[in-house]
């Protein structure tokens, strides 16, 4: 086995948060970076050909080598891997993918004294509209959202984020757009697929109306992937434990996105249509990051507008390969 000391795992380092994460600790000159993913879509490969890393392992395979005690001497571990299907409802797999396998990864970081960064999700917050890092605000819609607010209360009774054993911080993502998420198909962002459907023809869909918004009006906090990466890498840095929320502070519509993109490609129209079945009553149609407790830990960067961050994005996607 190769000697992991000082190395640094990323969990879901294949996916799209993950391989983005990847490509910084490259550019800040890191290659002692181990890749554990799960890789029968093999199609995920496009997202780490381009970076330089140390072993990859399939997660499975990881989970066992946690179990008998290796990995014992790593610097950090971003656990950015989950089943992040939000329409996903087999609970049994929910829970083992989400909750089970990051139980086993916080025990085994706290008692090895190694920092661990993982995601959770703004999916805890459910229909609530008050987006605080607070148990009242907590209110999950589906099995995928329950998984993630079960962890982090697992980690707020274990770890002590008082005084951990370790770095533990938790990260509360928002609508995360950008490069490398082409693998996720429909949890791939609204950008990706209005992107998709311009190049098809000269119209774009969204959702009609729901809980009082027109259409298209729904709201949510949309952060770029760079933005979400750039809390990760400061969170390893400054040492700071907690769970916090990752967003930019500031909700935009549906149509501030499908704009942005008619923007960039020139042309194109909006239709709206009707929810599929099933989808409306589990629907988050507004969302906004409360982002004091990030701030007040000492996180200052700014992060990108919609305006800003979809067209950073759709660049990267007719650049050549």
């Amino acid at each position: 086995m190769l000697d992991s000391t000082n190395m640094i795992v990323v969990t879901g380092g294949a996916g799209f948060i993950g391989s983005n994460l990847v490509q910084a600790l490259n550019q800040q000159g890191r290659d002692d970076i181990i890749v554990v993913d799960d890789l029968r879509d093999g199609h995920k490969f496009i997202n780490i050909a381009d970076c330089s890393i140390a072993d990859y392992l399939d997660f499975a395979e990881f989970r066992e080598q946690l179990a008998l005690g290796a990995y014992r001497g790593l610097q950090a571990v971003f656990h950015q891997g989950a089943c992040s299907t939000t329409t996903e409802w087999d609970g049994r797999y929910m829970m083992d993918n989400n909750y089970s396998y990051s139980k086993a990864l916080l025990h085994h970081c706290l008692h090895n004294s190694i920092p661990l960064i993982y995601a959770s999700s703004a999916a805890v917050y459910g229909a609530n509209e008050q987006f605080v890092e607070q148990p009242a605000c907590e209110q999950p819609l589906n099995v995928y959202g329950y998984s993630k607010l079960l962890f982090d209360q697992y980690v707020r009774r274990v770890a002590k984020l008082e005084r951990p054993y370790s770095q533990v911080a938790g990260l509360r993502y928002f609508n995360v757009y950008g490069p490398r998420e082409q693998h996720k198909g429909s949890m791939a962002s609204v950008a990706f697929h209005l992107h998709g459907q311009l190049a098809k023809g000269d119209r774009v869909r969204l959702f009609e109306g729901s809980d009082g918004y027109a259409a298209g009006e729904q709201r949510r906090d949309f952060i770029f992937v760079g933005d979400a990466v750039a809390v990760n890498l400061w969170l390893l840095e400054s040492g700071v434990s907690g769970i916090f929320n990752v967003g930019t502070g500031r909700s935009q519509t549906f149509n501030d996105v499908a704009s942005a993109v008619i923007a960039h490609h020139g042309r194109g129209q909006i239709d709206y249509i009707p929810f599929p079945e099933g989808l409306k009553e589990a629907y988050q149609s507004y969302t906004q990051a409360d982002m004091q407790k990030l701030k007040a830990a000492g996180y200052s960067q700014e992060f990108k507008t919609v305006e800003q961050g979809v067209a950073e994005y759709l660049a990267t996607l007719e650049a050549p390969v």
